[in-house]
């Protein structure tokens, strides 16, 4: 079953590099399709050891470059949603909204019609989280680089999100020192720190409310990584799942037996 999943994953992986590669580049999308033909080729002729073997088993070093390949396309596609305009603003799976600590004042605002403050400082939070994201495409790609055998194995006999668990422990840290900087310069950019300025001079000036205050860095570095590996993990679910994308000769012939 491992090596049939492990088959079944590249293929969908090489589907999808292949058409995120973009239409002007002719030359290096037959150069690819061609490298994956080869590959495929290559199934039921070697066992896990790279010998000659049991039909239908890749071996251990074939597995595991089609893995990462699958891997990158889907960590590509994340990248590229939530590092677009609207990426995080205009989707409510990972809209990011105001720390906790800003609710209560945000409720005391809306009731005296200041309510848009809090809205206006909440698009920028959006915003800072969208300039950070491609920063992420370096951090994967060493990520990937490093991965072992043994890791390519672990994900291919963990679950749905083994991948993802595997970006989680290799890259939540450095992206974290990645994003913070980033966050930090396009919050200003974006007039977040000015939007919290205003936000918070208005809720001061209610009488006998509590003081409040808020990283706001520290919150969109958290939830941008958050939202990054949400749809890393749909992104990676949808390859070894969806029964949808074997609608090519190519994929009938990956899945065959499954």
């Amino acid at each position: 079953m491992m090596a049939r999943f492990g088959v079944g994953f590249l293929g969908v992986g090489l589907l999808a590099l292949s058409l995120w590669i973009p239409a002007s580049s002719a030359q290096g999308q037959s150069k690819w399709l061609d490298s994956a033909k080869d590959l495929l080729g290559k199934v039921g002729q070697s066992d896990g050891t790279g010998s000659a073997g049991t039909a239908g088993v890749l071996s251990g070093s074939e597995i595991a470059s089609g893995l990462t390949e699958a891997i990158w396309v889907g960590a590509q596609r994340v990248i590229g949603q939530l590092g677009s305009t609207g990426g995080f603003n205009g989707d409510p799976s990972v809209h990011i909204p105001l720390p906790e600590t800003l609710t209560t004042a945000q409720s005391v605002l809306s009731k005296i019609g200041y309510g848009g403050l809090g809205e206006e400082l909440e698009q920028a939070l959006n915003k800072g989280a969208e300039r950070a994201v491609p920063e992420a495409t370096e951090v994967f790609g060493d990520a990937i680089k490093a991965m072992t055998g043994q890791d390519a194995q672990g994900i291919l006999n963990g679950p749905d999100d083994a991948a993802t668990q595997y970006f989680k422990r290799a890259t939540s840290q450095p992206l974290a020192e990645r994003f913070a900087p980033i966050v930090e310069t396009a919050l200003s950019e974006t007039g977040a720190v000015q939007s919290y300025d205003r936000f918070i001079g208005q809720y001061e000036s209610v009488p006998l409310m509590p003081d409040v205050k808020a990283d706001l860095t520290t919150h969109v570095v958290e939830k941008a990584l958050a939202g990054l590996f949400l749809y890393l993990a749909k992104e990676e679910t949808a390859i070894r799942r969806n029964p949808a994308a074997r609608s090519t000769d190519l994929l009938k012939k990956v899945f065959s037996g499954l």
